[in-house]
């Protein structure tokens, strides 16, 4: 598969040196071509890694991976071009945070996500949310995290979530822990994890770990 990875931040790299690890062709992409960062990995990363602009990498792929920040995700898209996402799988995950005044602050909340202002923006795009309840690590190698703990896939088109889904078992997530939550909008719950997220970052002093779904009988 060919994917593109936007961000160059922990979570691009992480997610997009694992993909490379596994064998398929990966774009990072940043908003500049010469971007330092980017074109390190690349070199890192080895075969079917390079690195590129938003939009060169967008074009290139059949999945487009967002790895920017939440509140700048749209930003990267616009960057990327409708014209090369219409059609495409666009995962999306981000989280819309920011610290102001030593608080953490989530925008959009509530009524609305970032998953779903992606879909809105570029409707011809099959927009999945994804792996934002994790951290890079535990989303790439969740056997660092020990049980049978899950992770959520949200979007309207099925097909796109099975697509997803495929990935994440690369990554290590058999099919019957990835919960499908229905439609896009689910992706405001999964957004508003993230203070949750933090406070048990703080208890537990590390970021491996996750939260695992019991059913009743």
């Amino acid at each position: 598969m060919r994917y593109a990875v936007l961000g160059t931040g922990d979570v691009g790299r992480t997610l997009g040196g694992k993909l490379a690890e596994l064998g398929h062709e990966v774009t990072l992409g940043s908003r500049t071509k010469d971007n330092p960062t980017a074109l390190q990995w690349a070199r890192d990363a080895g075969a079917g890694a390079r690195a590129g602009t938003f939009a060169e990498a967008a074009s290139a792929a059949e999945v487009v991976l967002v790895a920017v920040g939440g509140r700048v995700a749209l930003d990267a898209l616009e960057a990327a071009g409708a014209e090369n996402l219409d059609g495409k799988v666009v995962l999306d995950v981000t989280n819309p945070l920011a610290f102001e005044d030593g608080q953490v602050r989530l925008d959009p909340v509530e009524s609305d996500s970032v998953g779903e202002r992606i879909q809105r923006a570029f409707p011809h795009a099959r927009v999945v949310k994804s792996l934002n309840t994790v951290n890079c690590k535990v989303m790439v190698e969740p056997s660092l995290v020990p049980g049978e703990h899950q992770i959520f896939v949200c979007g309207e088109d099925a097909g796109a979530k099975e697509q997803v889904t495929r990935m994440l078992g690369e990554f290590g997530w058999p099919a019957h822990r990835v919960l499908d939550l229905g439609g896009i909008r689910s992706a405001r719950s999964v957004e508003m994890l993230l203070p949750l997220w933090l406070d048990l970052f703080r208890q537990i002093g590390h970021g491996e770990f996750n939260l695992e779904v019991r059913r009743g009988h």
